[in-house]
């Protein structure tokens, strides 16, 4: 089974037809519902002890530097994102506001020194799996970053 799109903006050499493969489409969509589930499923965790206030998300805040009442909000935050990650017609917006969390949590552990590795990274591990879920999983997305060149006209 084919599709066939008569999509050109990519590229100014494509031709007017394209054919792609449904199986390669299932493939990219059923291998970003996995990544984007993952990347999600921890979001959904760190998003529910912090609503729940349990102990070590409390904990955890004031050793960041964060007064204990600011772990509610920051769950429901969270929670709000990911709701809107989650959506299709959302999860763009949901992926940019998690990424400025994120980026607030990697500018956290720089101004602790925290190690490298392990701290000061892992919001980015986590940005990446949301995005790379969602580059998979949305094909408008895979449009406009396309992760190949295009080959450029020949002169002469």
């Amino acid at each position: 089974m084919a599709i066939i799109s008569t999509d050109t903006k990519s590229y100014s050499h494509a031709p007017s037809l394209t054919v792609r493969s449904a199986r390669g489409n299932r493939k990219a969509l059923w291998a970003g519902r996995i990544v984007s589930g993952l990347a999600a499923a921890f979001m959904a965790m760190d998003g529910m002890v912090k609503v729940l206030q349990l102990p070590v998300a409390v904990e955890g805040t004031i050793k960041l530097g964060y007064p204990p009442g600011i772990v509610l909000r920051l769950g429901l935050i969270q929670v709000a994102m990911l709701a809107l990650y989650l959506i299709p017609r959302t999860a763009v917006l949901g992926a940019i506001l998690w990424t400025g969390y994120l980026g607030g949590a990697i500018a956290t552990h720089v101004r602790l020194g925290n190690p490298l590795f392990t701290h000061v990274l892992s919001p980015t591990y986590v940005a990446a799996f949301l995005w790379c879920g969602l580059w998979l999983r949305d094909p408008r997305l895979r449009a406009i970053l396309p992760f190949v060149s295009a080959k450029p006209d020949t002169v002469g």
